[in-house]
């Protein structure tokens, strides 16, 4: 059943769940709300994956287990990961997963998101990460507009 479709105003900051773990969901949920955003969660793989392509998520935190027994069967971090670029580019993705260390850039790198934090210190921290992560993001992605600008305003 596909998810229901939510109205969101331009000032609205979408962030979805794709996490399996209760306590997660809720200490991310209740985080993610407490910083402004209006959290979607979503119940496993092909709900992910529609609720991805109808809202330009501004967060996504991911579990690395979310909805299998093994990281090689998350379909939801695949889909991620092989998606291009300009169809990610608005989302700051955080994974979590037991063999990670939270915000080292190499393990990021290596799953082609924004941070991995491991699930120990998900609770204490994520308030934290959030605000950094998405600033960090859009600071990037501003040079990235303003050059795209230039380009087809002719300018160097």
């Amino acid at each position: 059943m596909p998810a229901p479709v939510e109205i969101l105003s331009p000032n609205d900051k979408p962030a979805l769940l794709g996490v399996s773990t209760p306590e997660f969901i809720a200490s991310c949920d209740s985080t993610l709300r407490e910083l402004g955003y209006k959290v979607h969660t979503a119940a496993n793989h092909d709900e992910f994956q529609s609720r991805y392509r109808q809202v330009p998520y501004h967060v996504i935190i991911l579990e690395e287990l979310f909805d299998c027994a093994t990281p090689e069967e998350n379909q939801s971090l695949q889909t991620l990961q092989w998606m291009p670029m300009p169809q990610r580019r608005h989302a700051t993705v955080l994974l979590v997963g037991d063999q990670f260390q939270t915000m080292h850039a190499l393990q990021a790198f290596n799953q082609s998101v924004h941070a991995v934090i491991n699930p120990q210190e998900l609770v204490g921290m994520l308030a934290q990460i959030v605000p950094k992560l998405v600033a960090d993001n859009n600071l990037f992605l501003d040079m990235y507009r303003e050059s795209q600008i230039r380009i087809a305003q002719g300018k160097a």
